[in-house]
């Protein structure tokens, strides 16, 4: 089993959050596992995380489609923040809009964090994707 110290689930669907956590506990260690309903709630996580010298998520599962702050605004926002490691971001969504595949591509080749793409429904997370490896699914 991989250890991870902390890892962030971003998502306003509460029966994917408790998917990702039930899928989690079968192939990693981690006793910080926060999730939030939009990407705001999850950005203002992360500063206050960074002001107290807590550590970052090594491990981030993002939904696109949320209300207040969605998935690309929140990776918008995380591209401009300085952080002191890389994080494994893996983009869900149930989105079959090659729009969004185009977008994740975008931000991949941008971004200094390893982006994955995942469709939902997810069935299995597997050690890649706590991995640093760009995939696409």
């Amino acid at each position: 089993m991989k250890k991870l110290n902390s890892i962030f689930i971003i998502d306003d669907d509460p029966i994917t959050v408790f998917g990702i956590k039930k899928m989690l506990k079968a192939i990693t260690i981690c006793e910080d596992i926060s999730d939030y309903k939009n990407g705001k709630q999850a950005m203002e996580g992360l500063k206050e995380r960074l002001q107290h010298g807590y550590p970052c998520p090594e491990v981030i599962f993002l939904d696109i489609n949320m209300p207040i702050m969605d998935g690309w605004e929140f990776l918008e926002e995380l591209v401009n923040i300085k952080l002191p490691e890389r994080i494994i971001i893996n983009v869900i969504t149930s989105s079959i809009d090659p729009i969004d595949y185009k977008k994740w591509n975008d931000f991949r080749l941008r971004c200094w964090h390893y982006l994955n793409f995942k469709n939902k429904p997810l069935y299995k997370i597997e050690a890649t994707d706590l991995s640093r490896v760009h995939l696409a699914s």
